[in-house]
């Protein structure tokens, strides 16, 4: 699926997805890095899983099977919004108006975040696209990349995020700390408060995902923060992985990934070449921060 044949939806859904984590944003209690504000694969489309709220909760899913976005509620009652082509103030509208009859209130900051020009929701008329062949390839592109980043999340014991969808840049991501503080981030994303930069990257990281650009038909990506001294020139592979002195980070296009004789083996080596970059050059205790997923094994096989 090219970027370039479904950018119209891209750019639309990326709005859609917006407002949705917005309102699990004003819901939700602070995790370190914004962990609370995420959206997560499910085996329909994207979840906020449960929100709290009052005594109970709800939660909302983009179903890209159905078309639909679900909105539930711990109390039974439940409202679906269609997903099809129609504007972000449209969008905005209707599922306000659904949490509304719902009895939910979401007070948020109603325009996006993260990108240039920050229309308001309820006047962005522009973005009005929805492909649904394409939204639900982009969903089948997040389930592949996001079982392969959850094995190679397996192989670390210290502090690792969730593969989780951050919907500010629309990427899934995944990130590993080494347990040491990281100097101030300097901030810098348009219409983001350089505060909230302050907190995602607060602790030394290194931190890998999935972005729909970058390629013909997205992009995998790593980097590190702060990025050491010989990051950039540290070989990683497969061969068709490089260092974006313009994004600061190692790209892996999808396609080379997706035409690959062995597409899981070809980004996990991704993953694990460019994390050695970051934390060789950055001189993590990797015996400390690693293990084996398969170390219970024996045991697991024997009580069977």
């Amino acid at each position: 699926m090219r970027v370039a044949d479904w950018a119209a939806t891209r750019d639309t859904l990326h709005m859609w997805t917006q407002i949705v984590g917005k309102i699990r944003l004003v819901h939700a209690p602070l995790v370190n890095h914004w962990w609370q504000v995420t959206l997560y694969l499910s085996p329909r489309g994207l979840t906020t899983s449960a929100i709290p709220y009052r005594s109970g909760a709800f939660d909302i899913e983009f179903d890209f099977v159905e078309h639909r976005l679900h909105i539930r509620g711990s109390d039974g009652d439940d409202r679906e919004v269609r997903l099809r082509p129609m504007t972000v103030a449209d969008f905005y509208s209707r599922t306000m108006h659904a949490l509304g009859e719902m009895g939910i209130e979401a007070d948020i900051q109603a325009r996006p975040n993260e990108v240039e020009p920050s229309v308001p929701f309820a006047e962005d008329e522009q973005h009005a696209s929805y492909d649904p062949e394409a939204a639900h390839l982009f969903w089948r592109q997040l389930l592949q990349a996001a079982r392969v980043m959850g094995e190679f999340r397996s192989r670390f014991v210290g502090k690792v995020s969730p593969v989780h969808f951050f919907w500010g840049a629309m990427d899934l991501a995944c990130t590993r700390f080494s347990g040491r503080d990281a100097p101030k981030h300097p901030g810098g994303a348009p219409n983001c408060g350089d505060w909230v930069m302050e907190e995602g990257y607060s602790r030394e990281l290194s931190s890998c995902g999935f972005w729909p650009g970058g390629g013909e038909e997205g992009a995998f990506y790593a980097y590190a923060y702060p990025e050491p001294d010989g990051f950039a020139d540290h070989p990683v592979g497969p061969s068709a992985a490089y260092y974006s002195r313009e994004n600061g980070q190692f790209l892996l296009p999808y396609e080379a990934v997706r035409t690959a004789r062995d597409p899981d083996a070809a980004l996990t080596e991704f993953l694990q070449t460019t994390y050695e970059a970051a934390a060789e050059h950055g001189h993590w205790d990797r015996a400390a921060l690693e293990a084996d997923p398969h170390r219970w094994a024996p045991q697991r096989k024997t009580n069977d």
